[in-house]
């Protein structure tokens, strides 16, 4: 699917550099928010080290958290290395 939303992504005016960054920041994301995310993540849970409301509890806050930084902070630091500039965006979206 990564392709495809990359596609989508760059077709609709996103710059291909941070849409694909961004994709793959998401998908690393994704392996620590459920209990069966990932390979190890089963293995975990099924050990017992904690239990379900206590696995995506600690999902939700993380994948909050990272977003938050993801957007915020990589944002800020991308338009400091010239990967993003949000005039081509702005431009798309008719303002």
């Amino acid at each position: 699917m990564y392709p495809a939303f990359l596609a989508v992504a760059v077709a609709c005016g996103a710059p291909p550099y941070p849409a694909a960054m961004s994709l793959a920041m998401a998908s690393h994301l994704m392996s620590s928010l459920t209990h069966y995310s990932s390979g190890n993540s089963p293995v975990f849970f099924n050990l017992g080290y904690c239990d379900m409301r206590t696995w995506w509890t600690a999902g939700l806050v993380t994948s909050l958290a990272q977003g938050a930084v993801w957007v915020l902070v990589g944002g800020a630091w991308w338009r400091v290395l010239g990967y993003w500039d949000a005039a081509p965006a702005a431009a798309a979206l008719g303002a």
